[in-house]
C-alpha cells in the first residue's frame, strides 16, 4: 500500500500545470528590455495567471505577491523563432513536389530533447516547419514551448476562433529540383510553373464552393490539399517561403503578387542584393547567418550585412535558427552578429522577438513586455548581446520551463549525457529526481 501511495503522489506531482500561476510574481530591481519602449533600469515586472499585469520603474508589487530580486539581471520577452525543426517532425514524401495537405501536427514528438534545448536558449514560441525538399512540404505549427507536454495539443496556440495556428512551407531553389524529369521539377522555371498551376487550381476550387452556396449537391469533392491552399489565398494561412538566391527571392515575390497571398521570406541569403525590392513588396524577411555549412552553392553569397541592408531599406527583419542549422541555445547570438555587422541594437533585439511575432500573427500576445500580453519572459545574467551572457530562466505563460540552476535543466544548456536523448520523457526530467535508467 505504501508503494502504491508513493506512486500516486509522484503522478500527482508530475501533473505540472500548463496554465498561469495562481500567486502573483514580482520581479524587482531588474534591467527590463520591453522591446516596445525604452529599457527600464531597476524596474519591476509583475505576472499573474499567465499574463503580464504591470511593468515599470515605480511599480508596487501587489499584496501577497512572491518577490524575486533581480538585481544585476536582465529581463526581456521570450524569444520567438520563425523557422525551426525541433521535435523531429516530418513533412511531405517523395510522391509529389506539392503537398499542402500534409501536417507536421501529425508527426511532432513532444518528448524530443530539442524542445528543452530551445527552452535553454530562451525560446518560448516557435514556428515548426516540415523540410524544404519540396515546392510545398506541408503545414507548419506555431507552438508555445510549455513544460511537461504529453501531447501536441498541450503546446498548440489557438486563434480567436478556436483554431490552432500555423502557416505553410513553400520553397524554391535547388532543394526541390530533381534531375531526370518525373513529378519533381528539373529547373527553376518549372518549379514556378508547378506552383502557379496549383494556385490556379485552388482558385477554381474556391470558385466552385462559392458558386454552390448552400447546395451541398453542387459542392466539388472534398480536397484537403485545395482546402489548405484556399486558406492561403484567403489570407488565413501565412506562406513561409524558403528562398536563397536573389532571382529566387524575386520569383517568390512575383508569385505572391500574382496570387495575393501573405508571405514571409525565409533564409534570403542574398537579401542584400534585393533589399529594396523586398521592402517595396512589404515582405517580411526572416534571415539566418549560418546556413548549410559544408557547401550549398546557392548560399555562397550569404552575408552578415543582410540585416543592416534590410533595415536600411525599411523591411521587417527577423532571425531564425533553422534548428539544427543554428542551435536554438545560441539564438541570441544572431542579434549580436547582426549588430556587429552594422544593424541597430534596437532592431536586432526586435528581430528575435516582436518582428517574429508579427510574422506569425501573434504580435498582440507575445514579442514584447506589455500589460495584458502572455507572461513569456527570459531572464539573462547580463546584456543580451554579450557572448558572456547566459540564459538563467525561461518562462512560458507564467510558468518556469527552464532554470539554469536546476541540474536537470543545466545539462540541456551546456550538453552532456542525456542532453541529446529524445527518448527521455520530457515530463520525467522535470518531475523526478534521480537516475532515469541510462538517459538522464
Amino acid at each position: 500500500m505504501k508503494k502504491v501511495l508513493l506512486c500516486i503522489s509522484a503522478l500527482v506531482l508530475c501533473v505540472c500545470p500548463i496554465i498561469g500561476q495562481q500567486t502573483p510574481i514580482a520581479f524587482t530591481n531588474a534591467r527590463i528590455i520591453p522591446i516596445i519602449g525604452q529599457p527600464i533600469e531597476r524596474g519591476t515586472l509583475v505576472i499573474h495567471n499567465g499574463k503580464i499585469i504591470s511593468i515599470g520603474a515605480n511599480v508596487q508589487p501587489p499584496a501577497g505577491a512572491q518577490i524575486r530580486d533581480m538585481a544585476g539581471k536582465t529581463i526581456m520577452p521570450g524569444l520567438v523563432d520563425t523557422h525551426s525543426h525541433i521535435g523531429g517532425g516530418s513533412g511531405a514524401d517523395a510522391s509529389s513536389p506539392i503537398q499542402p495537405d500534409v501536417r507536421i501536427l501529425d508527426s511532432f514528438n513532444v518528448r524530443s530533447a530539442g524542445i528543452q534545448r530551445a527552452q535553454a536558449g530562451g525560446l518560448t514560441t516557435v514556428n515548426v516547419m516540415p523540410g524544404s525538399g519540396h515546392l510545398d512540404s506541408g503545414q507548419t505549427l506555431y507552438l508555445k514551448l510549455r513544460d511537461n507536454a504529453v501531447k501536441i495539443d498541450d503546446m498548440l496556440i489557438y486563434d480567436k476562433d478556436g483554431k490552432y495556428m500555423g502557416g505553410i512551407k513553400f520553397a524554391n531553389g535547388t532543394n526541390s529540383l530533381r534531375t531526370g524529369g518525373g513529378a519533381f521539377p528539373g529547373t527553376r522555371a518549372k518549379s514556378a510553373a508547378l506552383v502557379r498551376a496549383q494556385f490556379i487550381k485552388a482558385q477554381e476550387y474556391r470558385d466552385k464552393i462559392k458558386k454552390a452556396g448552400n447546395d451541398a449537391s453542387k459542392l466539388p469533392p472534398r480536397d484537403l490539399a485545395m482546402e489548405a491552399l484556399v486558406e492561403v489565398l484567403d489570407g488565413k494561412r501565412m506562406v513561409h517561403f524558403h528562398t536563397h538566391r536573389h532571382d529566387d527571392i524575386l520569383t517568390a515575390l512575383r508569385l505572391q503578387k500574382e496570387f495575393g497571398f501573405r508571405i514571409v521570406l525565409q533564409h534570403v541569403s542574398e537579401a542584400w542584393k534585393v533589399a529594396d525590392e523586398i521592402a517595396a513588396a512589404k515582405a517580411p524577411a526572416s534571415i539566418i547567418f549560418i546556413d548549410s555549412p559544408g557547401g550549398k552553392l546557392e548560399t555562397v553569397d550569404i552575408d552578415f550585412k543582410n540585416g543592416v541592408a534590410l533595415e536600411k531599406a525599411g523591411a521587417l527583419v527577423g532571425f531564425h535558427t533553422d534548428d539544427g542549422i543554428t542551435d536554438s541555445r545560441w539564438f541570441l547570438r544572431s542579434a549580436g552578429l547582426a549588430v556587429r555587422a552594422g544593424m541597430s541594437r534596437d532592431k536586432a533585439l526586435y528581430a528575435v522577438t516582436m518582428a517574429n511575432a508579427i510574422m506569425m500573427d501573434l504580435q498582440d500576445r507575445i514579442g514584447s513586455l506589455e500589460v495584458g500580453k502572455d507572461a513569456d519572459i527570459v531572464i539573462l545574467s547580463g546584456d543580451p548581446l554579450s557572448v558572456y551572457t547566459h540564459v538563467l530562466e525561461t518562462w512560458v505563460d507564467g510558468q518556469k520551463v527552464f532554470d539554469r540552476n536546476d541540474p536537470k535543466d543545466y545539462i540541456f544548456a551546456v550538453g552532456g549525457r542525456g542532453a541529446t536523448t529524445d527518448e527521455i520523457a520530457h515530463s520525467d526530467l522535470h518531475c523526478f529526481d534521480g537516475d532515469l535508467g541510462g538517459g538522464n
